[in-house]
C-alpha cells in the first residue's frame, strides 16, 4: 500500500499557515498538507524572527526531520520558495533523504533581485514600501486608508522587512543546481515574478524542470487553481510523479 505523500508548504513574506488553510480539502488523499510557518510569523509569532539562512535551515531540518519518513514534496511561495529551494539543496548535500519534487510558486530565480526591494543604498521608508506593495496589488484596500492602515503598518511592516531581508540573503546564498525535479509556477498577472522570469529557474534544475502558469497575481497561493494544479501534478506515488517531466 502506497503511503500518502507529505506536502510541506512554506508561506510568502508576512504570512503564516493560513494561506494554505483550504488546500487539504482540494488535495484530499493525494497529499497530507503540512504548513511550515517561519519563526516570528503567523502561529509562531512569539518566536524570534530569523533573518539569516543557516540558522533557519538548521532549525527547519531539526523540526521536519521526524516527518521525513515518507515521500515528500516541498512547496514554497515567494519568500517560501527561496526557503524551499535552500532546504532542498541542504538535504541533497547532507542526505539521507531528498524531496520527490520542489515546487516554486511566484519566486524569482537567484540571479533576479525582487522589484519590491531592488538593490539600493538605503532601504525604502515605510510609505515607499507600502506604495510598492500597493502598486503590485499585494495589499487589501483597507490597509491603505483609515485606522486599519495604521495598525497594519505598525504590526506588519517590521515583519515584512525582516522577511525581505531573509529572502535577499537566501537569494544571494552560494548554491549550485538542484539535483531533484523542479516545478515552477507563475501567476498570469504577477508583476513581481512574471512568468518569463520564473521560467529561468530552468538553469538551476539539474534534476528536471517543468513550468506552469495559473490565473492570478503574486498571491495566487490563496486561490483554488494552485492546489488543483498540485493535485494533478503530484498524483499518487504509485503512478509516479509528473513533476519535472515536461517543459511547457
Amino acid at each position: 500500500m502506497t503511503r500518502q505523500v507529505r506536502l510541506f508548504c512554506f508561506p510568502h513574506a508576512g504570512a503564516g499557515a493560513s494561506c494554505f488553510a483550504r488546500w487539504q480539502g482540494v488535495l484530499g488523499d493525494v497529499a497530507e498538507i503540512v504548513p511550515v510557518p517561519l519563526p516570528g510569523r503567523g502561529g509562531s509569532v512569539r518566536e524570534p524572527r530569523i533573518t539569516a539562512p543557516e540558522p533557519l535551515l538548521e532549525m527547519l531540518m531539526e523540526r521536519l526531520g521526524p516527518l521525513l519518513d515518507r515521500p515528500f514534496v516541498l512547496y514554497g511561495h515567494s519568500l517560501g520558495g527561496h526557503v524551499a529551494h535552500a532546504l532542498a539543496q541542504l538535504m541533497a548535500a547532507t542526505g539521507p533523504v531528498v524531496p520527490e519534487c520542489v515546487v516554486l510558486g511566484a519566486v524569482l530565480p537567484p540571479h533576479r533581485p525582487s522589484p519590491l526591494l531592488p538593490p539600493s543604498v538605503a532601504p525604502p521608508c515605510d510609505e515607499e514600501l507600502v506604495d510598492r506593495l500597493a502598486a503590485h496589488e499585494m495589499l487589501p484596500p483597507a490597509v491603505l486608508d483609515g485606522p486599519a492602515g495604521g495598525i497594519w503598518r505598525r504590526s506588519a511592516l517590521p515583519v515584512l522587512r525582516d522577511d525581505f531581508r531573509l529572502a535577499e540573503a537566501l537569494r544571494v546564498r552560494d548554491t549550485g543546481p538542484l539535483p531533484v525535479p523542479v516545478l515552477a509556477v507563475a501567476g498570469s498577472r504577477d508583476t513581481v515574478a512574471p512568468a518569463a522570469w520564473v521560467a529561468e529557474w530552468r538553469q538551476y534544475a539539474a534534476g528536471g524542470f517543468a513550468m506552469r502558469t495559473v490565473p492570478g497575481g503574486h498571491l495566487f497561493v490563496r486561490e483554488r487553481p494552485l492546489p488543483e494544479l498540485l493535485r494533478a501534478e503530484i498524483g499518487h506515488l504509485a503512478g509516479g510523479f509528473r513533476c519535472g517531466s515536461s517543459t511547457n
